[in-house]
């Protein structure tokens, strides 16, 4: 892109650089990055620097904290995109869903090899305790079965849930299916737990705009979608995955 046609871009779409964060404890999608700290590394940040750059638009995927922070932050329009977000009808209230979904996301209950139970269903998990990263959403449907009936403490990272369950003082760990197994293994813990089998939820993962985003337009928010849109045919983010997977589980 020449000079002249990224300041078009610029002007066209009112934003020359995007302030983006997420989920912090998401890897290989989203983790603090160890060589450059305050920012955010992953196979969604450069997954977004290809959907963007080619716009005219710079990317900084920040790590401004718990991914109850980032919530609450795109909330006050302080961030201009949110790197992954499951839909919920309270988010729906300040965030713009840019559609397709980048992948869909399996949730599952992890446990101890040692302390498997029959799980069918959710009620299944009612008179256990469970733990999972706080302000953590796993499909509304569940959210709103788990709040009234399940019990389940919320932390700040997902290391300190699978190392209470390690310890049995929780039964078992709600997290993704992807996501668990790279923590797992970066851990050292993979041999120990199992994730059960149905998984509780699955649910699409998006890119959103904050509704007070200053980036957030209806020009940018359709360019992004088509350039999202044939990325996501072409399988690159299946491709940044596998390689991020590597990249995170070679730093322990």
């Amino acid at each position: 892109m020449t000079f002249a046609s990224a300041a078009q871009a610029q002007e066209r779409f009112s934003c020359e650089t995007l302030e983006v964060s997420g989920n912090p404890e998401y890897p290989p999608l989203l983790w603090q990055s160890s060589q450059t700290p305050g920012l955010l590394t992953g196979a969604v940040p450069q997954l977004l620097r290809e959907i963007v750059e080619p716009l005219g638009i710079r990317v900084k995927v920040r790590d401004i904290g718990s991914w109850a922070r980032v919530q609450r932050q795109a909330e006050l329009g302080e961030i201009d995109l949110v790197a992954g977000a499951f839909i919920t009808s309270e988010r729906i209230g300040y965030l713009d869903y840019v559609l397709p979904p980048m992948m869909h996301l399996e949730t599952n209950v992890w446990v101890l090899k040692h302390r498997q139970f029959e799980y069918r269903h959710w009620p299944d998990l009612k008179g256990r305790q469970g733990s999972t990263l706080i302000n953590n959403s796993f499909g509304q449907r569940f959210d709103r079965y788990a709040s009234e009936n399940l019990d389940i403490e919320g932390v700040r990272s997902i290391e300190q849930s699978f190392l209470m369950a390690k310890a049995e003082r929780v039964d078992y760990v709600l997290y993704e299916e992807l996501q668990g197994r790279v923590k797992l293994a970066r851990l050292g813990l993979n041999d120990d737990f199992v994730a059960l089998e149905p998984a509780i939820s699955r649910e699409g993962l998006f890119f959103a705009f904050p509704k007070r985003s200053r980036c957030n337009s209806e020009a940018l928010r359709e360019a992004f979608m088509q350039s999202l849109n044939r990325l996501t045919n072409e399988g690159r983010l299946s491709e940044l995955i596998s390689e991020y997977a590597r990249r995170y589980v070679d730093q322990r």
